[in-house]
């Protein structure tokens, strides 16, 4: 299939490949906006990026935003979402929303859940109430949310597994997988507003390169919009998880969108994007904001520390952010240190406007065939260890 048709099918398009790696740059096109990859997706899990509003989000380059099924399945309800008139207009995002299925949080909360082969059986975190997660009901709460990117429901193994329960994970995941696609033609792949929504298989396999190719193999064949990666960053080494990730896309149609789920340091970013990695999500720029520490383009620093007492500089005086053109390091520490809701607010402005901006410098350099040599020099002079 050409890229061209692909965009028409799929709604994505490559727009430039680098000559040095697997990195690439492009366009997916959706219902409520279109937004360029590489992407990174703040995480507004109950339908707010901690601490900001959207218009703010929106200000610092954000294009696409992640939301939780699980948890707004909870609270407040499909219902209200619905009558709100989508997920869209109840939180004020007016560009694109992905949604994942809920298998995560199946894998992160599993005292509450019980995978079985028609679903997964779980009691509400919140109240205890009893439900029940199957492949159709997943999708029907996103169509009810009206979001434009919607994952099926997956079975995400723990790390370490045994070979036996990786198996497992990788049948029903299939299974589910096709269920959902079946149940998604059948409703015409449009939510109940009539908006397109796109359909992405998730790959699973733990860090096993045979069931990851097997994974990925099984999920081409059913030709879904776009790719996740999912199960990684859950105790492996990093050279482990990459190794799992370049399987993985090996046996993934080219002209789809590539996600990989959960994941996003600024070296995650690199290594996934070098890889062929279009989208990303993460909340660890807004949770390590929460607690203090933020990025620069030298590394990371915690604004905590007593070596900030007296730094009257910004947080990175390259950074066009709110944050860094009005106050100083000095001064977020003192909010910190008083405990100031102020602090978690310009920390987070500071961060994501931190990612999204090296998300903009990645794009270019894939266009120009610079990224390799981006990528080398960031590493060398980014610092992973943390600064006070």
């Amino acid at each position: 299939m050409s890229l061209a048709v692909a965009s028409e099918t799929t709604g994505f398009l490559v727009e430039a490949v680098d000559r040095k790696t697997s990195a690439r740059s492009g366009w997916m096109k959706t219902t409520h906006g279109d937004f360029q990859t590489p992407a990174f997706a703040p995480v507004a899990t109950a339908g707010s990026v901690k601490t900001l509003l959207f218009e703010e989000v929106r200000s610092l380059g954000t294009e696409i935003v992640l939301s939780n099924s699980y948890h707004l399945y909870l609270k407040p309800g499909v219902e209200v979402i619905r009558e709100a008139g989508g997920l869209h207009r109840f939180i004020n995002w007016e560009g694109p929303i992905l949604t994942d299925s809920g298998g995560f949080q199946a894998y992160r909360l599993s005292e509450f859940f019980d995978y079985q082969e028609e679903g997964v059986a779980f009691r509400s975190h919140w109240d205890g109430s009893q439900h029940f997660f199957s492949p159709e009901k997943v999708l029907e709460i996103q169509q009810g949310l009206g979001s434009d990117l919607i994952m099926p429901l997956d079975f995400c193994p723990p790390y370490p597994a045994e070979e036996a329960l990786i198996a497992r994970s990788v049948r029903v995941t299939t299974e589910w997988a096709k269920r959902s696609k079946s149940w998604w033609k059948s409703r015409g792949r449009v939510s109940p507003l009539g908006q397109r929504q796109y359909l992405f298989g998730i790959v699973q396999g733990s860090t096993s390169l045979v069931w990851r190719k097997r994974s990925a193999q099984e999920l081409s064949e059913l030709e879904f919009d776009g790719y996740a990666l999912g199960g990684l960053s859950l105790g492996e080494t990093k050279g482990e998880t990459f190794e799992t990730v370049g399987t993985s896309l090996e046996h993934l149609p080219p002209d789809r969108l590539r996600y990989l789920m959960g994941m996003g340091t600024p070296e995650d970013l690199l290594l996934g994007i070098e890889a062929g990695i279009d989208l990303f999500d993460c909340a660890l720029p807004t949770r390590n904001a929460r607690n203090g520490t933020v990025y620069s383009w030298e590394g990371k620093l915690v604004l905590k520390g007593a070596g900030f007492k007296d730094d009257f500089q910004p947080i990175d005086e390259r950074c066009g952010c709110p944050a860094c053109r009005n106050y100083s390091r000095a001064y977020i520490r003192h909010l910190f240190n008083v405990r100031e809701i102020t602090a978690m607010h310009l920390a987070s402005l500071h961060n994501l406007w931190f990612y999204q901006e090296l998300l903009r410098v990645i794009r270019e350099k894939i266009k120009t065939n610079e990224f390799a040599a981006f990528k080398k020099s960031f590493t060398e002079r980014y610092r992973e260890e943390e600064v006070c």
